[in-house]
Parts: C-alpha cells; structure tokens; sequence
C-alpha cells in the first residue's frame, strides 16, 4: 500500500517537472486578448482605443477649375477691344444677360455684362423661344457690328446670338462721385447706383410731357451741383413695375437712392431699374416756415426758414446779401450778418437756417437786413424755370400769376430781342463796374434787366456779354427774378443767339 502511494507520487511529480520543462524551452505566441490584465486600470482613467489600422490614401479625383466669368473664347474681344472699336467693325463679345426690354417682331435689346464693363445690344435677332431663355446671367455670345448713337456705344440692330454655358450676375457701382466728370462715360452700359440725388422737377410721360401713361418717364435729379436728365424706360419697366409707378410720385425736393443701366443719349441718360425715397430737402425743422407761410407772413414778422443758398453778392462789412430756394420756391436775403471767414462757406447748394425779419421793398418780398444763420447739413441746387412761355403780349409781364410766383427763383427766358444798348445805371449815368441795364422785348412786350455788379461784376462773362449787345440781337437769359416795382430780374447768363 505504501508502496503504491509511492509510485503515484512519484508520477505525479515527474508531470509537474515534465510541465516545468516545456515552458522554459519553448514561447509561447500571444494571442489578440490577453486572458489577464497585469495592472487593472483606475477607473477614473480611460483606456487607450485601439489603433486604427493605417489606410493607404485614395488617389484624389481631379476637380473641375472654377467658373471664370472674365475668360473669353477662341476669337472674342476682350470688353477693353469692343471699347476700342470703330463704327461698323465686326464684333464677336461673350458677355452675360443682366436684364432685357420687351421681345418684338423678332427682335430684343439686351442690356449685359462682363466683369470688365456693360454692352447695349439693340434689337438683337431673337425668336420668342429663346426671348424666355434670356433670363439675368445667362451668358451668350453675341456677333454683329459696332454702332455709336448719340454718343451711347452699342452692338448695332441684327446681331446674332447663341446661349453658352455659365452665369453671372454685374454687382452694382456706385457712380454718384462721379457725375460732372470725364470719368463717368467709361462706365457707360454698366449697372450703377446713384446715391442721395435730389429731385428737382416731377417726370413727366416723354421727354417734352407730350405722352401719357406707359410712355418712358423722364425725370430730373440734381447732385447738388448739376442738374441731369433720368429716365425710366418703359420697354424695360412698364407702368406696372414699382419702378415706373414710384417715379411717377416722385415730388420736387425728394431725396432719392436710384439704380439702373448706364445708358447714353447725348450724355448721361441713365434707364433707371429702382427709385428708393430716402428723405426730402422741403422737410424742415420744427417751428421752421413753409415757403407758403413766409410768403404770406406780414412785414415786421419774426420768421426762421431753412433754404438753400444759390448765389450771393460781395460780402462787405460783416453783411452778405444771398439768392436762395428751396424746392417750393426763391428767398432774397437781404444783407445777412456773416462773417469774412463764414462767407467763404455759403457755396452753392449750401443748406442754412436763417432766423430775422419778413420785409417787403418796392413790391421785393425778402428777409430784412440783419438776419443771422446756421449752416446745417443738405445740398440743393435749384433748377431754372422757363418763363418763356407766359410772355404772350396779354398781360404784362409782372401781373402773369406763374411770373409772380417765381419770385427770387431762378428762371429762364429765350429768343429775348434786344432793344437797346445796355446803359451804366438805370439812368445811363454811371461807368462800367456799375449796374448794367438792359431793355428786351417779347412777344410785344418790352421790359428791363439788370446785371447786378455785386453779383456779377466787370470781369465777368455776362458782363461783357452785355455790354457788347445791340439793338435787335437775339438772346437767352439765367438769373434769379428779382422785383424793383415789377420784375427786374437779376442775370447770371447771356447767350446770343446765330440769326440767319
């Protein structure tokens, strides 16, 4: 018994050394997961994830170069070469449809663009199918001829187009600097914004008022030194646009945001696409005076206007006599208390404040001497009105109603004959650098005006203009219609008129 539990212990020991044995000569391959972890990880300690397997990078698919509205084709002009261009060249442009007039008779005007500049194209060959495929950013190319009318450049009548692929849209360029300049014509055709113009006379339907409703408006904006001619076309914009319908209830004095394609006639004659009303130069200040209400006021009244200065006399001791308007009408101020250094400033289109006396003088109703002022913010150039048309040989001249109320305003008068030569003072006996008085005729009627030399002095044009007239001259007149016992208007500008 013994015995047997010696054999089985010696087995059993010769399985544990045999065991022993094999781990010391043989290693052991790990498998992905170890059965035990050596030190167990805290809790509050993530575990590193398994790395990613590295993967080998796609081979990138070529993109498609970005859309460049400026490339042009095998064989087209570049904007700067059609601009180049004379009269009847053969042109080939690729440009992009940014609006059109109305589809007629196989024909469409197209107002377009590239990054470069805009293209007028006139009655382009169009059917009516592809008419509906012009709509904004479409690009086209487009063959035909050069043309210049009236000064606009264009691609002439019957140029041929086909549709490409791409699409743009012109962002809009702010022009208002430079109107006045010789640099606003190298944006001609382009899509521009006018800022803060000033109205200076309602549209009317056809450039002479002859039309009606649906006709192109024709309206007129100052930029506080010019005035300028704006049109809203009606085969662009029809009278059922908010464009044609909100430059129909535009009012002398509206302060107004304008854009439009920069079209040519003779100058700049922009077709406008949209009219924002942003103020009006007739608002005023509270406890400020209509032109209505200073017109009516008696003499010896209190009165604070708020007008525009158009011209102004020599300054002299501390006083300054000045032309101003507001878009309601004209104010003579009469020997304004200013400053030397203030004078300076009260250029045309200045806005001020005026506080002092109504007075009447020899049928003149002004602002009496000794008034005071403010300069505000504003600018506002007033236009002539054209009196020519109320000197009919009726009446005389200072009892016509619409001569009346044009009172201080500036005004026009054409075709004047000349009955005499100009004299030094009313009475002829004065020298040059005095006041100039001249006697005219129209349509039957005989009256005097006058070149005020504190406004308009020897060394002036008018001056001179008048001193040189004669009998049976024919002229047309500028000035501001001052009243001496009747109309005596002041002159700013003689111009003599060829005979044949």
């Amino acid at each position: 018994m013994k015995k047997l539990f010696a054999v089985l212990a010696i087995l059993v020991l010769s399985l544990g050394l045999l065991a022993a044995c094999g781990k010391d000569n043989k290693t052991e391959t790990p498998t992905n997961t170890p059965t035990t972890a050596a030190t167990e990880a805290p809790k509050d300690t993530p575990t590193e994830a398994p790395a990613t397997p590295t993967e080998v990078p796609a081979t990138p698919t070529p993109t498609e170069a970005p859309f460049d509205p400026a490339a042009k084709g095998e064989g087209v002009m570049t904007y700067a070469q059609y601009d180049a261009a004379a009269d009847d060249d053969e042109i080939v442009i690729e440009c992009f449809v940014q609006a059109h007039q109305s589809w007629w008779d196989n024909k469409i005007t197209v107002y377009a663009a590239d990054p470069d500049g805009g293209y007028f194209i006139y009655n382009m060959t169009c059917s009516e199918e592809d008419a509906a495929k012009l709509v904004p950013g479409t690009k086209i190319k487009v063959t035909g001829f050069r043309a210049t009318w009236a000064g606009e450049k264009e691609v002439a009548a019957d140029a041929t187009f086909e549709i490409l692929e791409g699409s743009y849209i012109a962002p809009a360029v702010d022009v208002t600097a430079l109107l006045g300049t010789d640099e606003l014509v190298k944006k001609q055709n382009q899509f521009v914004t006018f800022k803060n113009l000033t109205v200076v006379s309602a549209a009317t339907y056809k450039h002479d008022g002859s039309g009606q409703q649906g006709d192109d408006l024709y309206f007129k904006v100052s930029d506080g030194k010019d005035v300028y001619t704006f049109t809203v076309e009606s085969y662009l914009c029809g009278k059922d646009t908010d464009v044609y319908k909100a430059v129909e209830g535009l009012k002398a004095g509206d302060i107004v945001d304008l854009e439009g394609f920069l079209y040519w006639y003779n100058g700049v004659n922009p077709h406008i696409t949209k009219a924002t009303v942003t103020g009006s130069i007739n608002a005023k200040s509270e406890g400020v005076m209509t032109h209505e209400q200073f017109v009516a006021a008696a003499d010896d009244d209190e009165i604070t206007i708020e007008c525009y200065v158009q011209d102004h006399q020599s300054w002299w001791e501390d006083k300054i006599t000045v032309y101003a308007a507001d878009a309601d009408g004209g104010y003579f101020i009469y020997e304004m208390t200013c400053s030397e250094e203030d004078a300076a400033k009260l250029v045309p289109g200045t806005k001020i404040r005026v506080k002092g006396y109504r007075a009447t003088w020899s049928g003149e109703i002004e602002v009496a001497s000794g008034s005071t002022f403010e300069i505000l913010e504003g600018s506002y150039i007033a236009p002539a009105v054209d009196l020519t048309q109320y000197i009919d040989g009726s009446t005389i001249v200072s009892q016509v109603p619409e001569v009346i109320a044009a009172m201080n305003s500036r005004f026009t008068l054409k075709g004047l004959r000349v009955t005499n030569k100009a004299d030094y003072k009313y009475d002829g006996s004065g020298q040059q650098g005095d006041d100039l008085y001249l006697r005219v005729s129209l349509n039957g009627v005989s009256f005097s005006l006058v070149v005020e030399s504190y406004l308009r002095g020897a060394d002036t044009d008018v001056y001179k203009t008048v001193e040189a007239l004669k009998g049976g001259d024919i002229i047309d007149v500028e000035g501001y219609l001052y009243w001496y016992n009747g109309a005596q208007p002041h002159l700013i500008n003689v111009t003599v008129v060829p005979q044949e």
